[in-house]
């Protein structure tokens, strides 16, 4: 098993007829990562009765085509219209859309597009290499570890928030109390519903986000009219910048090498997902930059370092799902539906005894990547034009296909009706000039970390402390959170001490 492995399956996919069913899965991908809302979970849902009568091998091919397509198509919309198709593609909103402002779509949109593909490439190869010591390093992370990851997420994204600090103190109390709202995942009770049956099971994060990102921007465009990009300039529309965009992938590799690592360590991890791993490798760029300032204006690398993360993040969510059976993301969980399905049972013999279906997948996700950005690029000059349209035409219509996918995913009213408050709510977020981002993370971890804390207490009799400090990967974990706080004050240290 290794690379041997690997090259029967690419031989495979190139004489069979196998190339229909991923490409299949890649337009499934794009046409479902483009709306906003649905993305790569929706996808998957609707690809599950249409693989009853495949083979298996067919199935791993549909589906991880789906999966490898639906992060670069939701980085689409997510710099045209600052609306995410994806949650992962929340972080690309933050410096691809004011390049849009810029007229530099196709600036983003190249960079987006090589970022995705290369980073769906080295999660490939680290996920190879991960395999070997998959079980040793999944089963590292406890509730400490997680705990730590969720403090150290939080404390990354708040030291981030550069001359907003209270602000993004208050935006993320907010995301975490919205985090409070449902049952008691340790007690069982129901907190905060305000005897709404509908918030029992929690903030649902898909109507959230399509809240915070997409309506939320539509209102704001509806105000200030106009279109998407406002150069300034009336002559005729001429898309440029696509190349330039690939070649500065190349220029910053660090940022695409650092993006896929975050992406597929974070994706092997249980219960945490592409939104985090691209929040993550955006903070850490941020962070290290000798400008951060320049970040959300439209920087380059902001663009680079969550789409890098999230096509990698494919790669690692695969290592808990096939061999433990543990899902490392929505989209994963349904993935082991599908495996069950086809009689396959996750766990270390489906490595042994099912290489061909296994390898057949990682190949899907590495090719649906690349060929998603590929038809990405060939489209970018038609993309673009997007940002030229009157807001008048795309807001209605942005609105409309948000709402309709929201409530697609559930069947439910109250989805949209939740969509719409959230978009009042991000609309005074950007009116009042607080940033959004604690919020959304502070949602998205905030379960994580109470569940985790209460039981690294009940384990630790109390100790909590001292539990973390006999746990070598807690240690770790414990020394980036101080190194995190500390940034800022280093910087500062070191901006003074430059000769004026």
């Amino acid at each position: 098993m290794g690379f041997d492995a690997l090259a029967n399956a690419f031989v495979e996919l190139a004489l069979g007829g196998n190339l229909l069913y991923l490409a299949a899965g890649i337009l499934l991908g794009l046409s479902f990562g483009v709306i906003p809302g649905l993305g790569g979970t929706t996808a998957l849902a609707l690809i599950i009765p249409a693989t009853y009568s495949m083979e298996p091998i067919e199935a791993m091919y549909l589906a991880g085509g789906a999966m490898g397509a639906t992060s670069f198509g939701g980085s689409v919309t997510a710099i045209l219209l600052n609306t995410p198709g994806t949650a992962p593609n929340a972080a690309t909103t933050f410096d691809g859309y004011p390049l849009a402002r810029q007229g530099k779509a196709g600036l983003a949109i190249g960079a987006s597009a090589a970022a995705s593909a290369l980073g769906g490439l080295i999660g490939l190869f680290t996920l190879l290499l991960f395999i070997p010591i998959a079980r040793d390093v999944v089963l590292s992370f406890g509730p400490a570890e997680f705990f730590l990851l969720t403090v150290l997420g939080l404390a990354a994204i708040a030291v981030s928030v550069r001359g907003k600090l209270l602000r993004g103190l208050i935006a993320g109390g907010i995301g975490l109390m919205f985090a409070f709202v449902g049952f008691d995942s340790i007690s069982g009770d129901i907190r905060y519903a305000g005897g709404i049956n509908y918030l029992w099971d929690g903030i649902p994060l898909v109507p959230t986000l399509t809240g915070m990102f997409a309506i939320s921007q539509m209102m704001e465009l509806a105000l200030k009219g106009g279109s998407v990009a406002q150069s300034g300039k009336d002559e005729k529309f001429a898309i440029t910048g696509v190349g330039e965009g690939v070649l500065a992938v190349f220029r910053h590799w660090p940022v695409l090498l650092r993006g896929s690592a975050i992406g597929t360590i974070i994706g092997a991890i249980p219960g945490l997902g592409g939104t985090v791993a691209a929040f993550l490798s955006y903070s850490s760029v941020v962070q290290t930059d000798r400008d951060p300032d320049s970040y959300g204006k439209g920087n380059i690398k902001g663009v680079i370092a969550p789409e890098s993360a999230n096509n990698a993040k494919d790669g690692g969510s695969l290592i808990p799902t096939v061999a433990f059976g543990i899902p490392g993301s929505a989209e994963t969980a349904l993935f082991l539906a599908i495996l069950v399905l086809h009689g396959m049972d996750p766990g270390p013999g489906i490595l042994m005894h099912r290489e061909r279906e296994v390898y057949g997948l990682i190949v899907a996700l590495t090719a649906s990547a690349v060929g998603a950005s590929i038809i990405g690029l060939l489209l970018a000059r038609w993309l673009v034009l997007i940002t030229k349209i009157d807001v008048g035409v795309v807001v209605p219509v942005v609105i409309a296909v948000s709402l309709i996918g929201v409530y697609v995913l559930e069947g439910r009213m109250a989805d949209v009706a939740l969509t719409v408050v959230m978009g009042v709510i991000g609309y005074l977020m950007i009116r009042f000039d607080y940033p959004r981002l604690t919020l959304v993370i502070a949602l998205v971890m905030g379960d994580i970390a109470e569940r985790s804390l209460h039981q690294v207490n009940l384990i630790s009799d109390g100790n909590i402390l001292g539990f973390m400090l006999d746990r070598p990967v807690s240690v770790i974990l414990i020394a980036a959170i101080v190194i995190t706080f500390l940034l800022p004050t280093l910087r500062r240290v070191m901006a003074g001490r430059r000769p004026g």
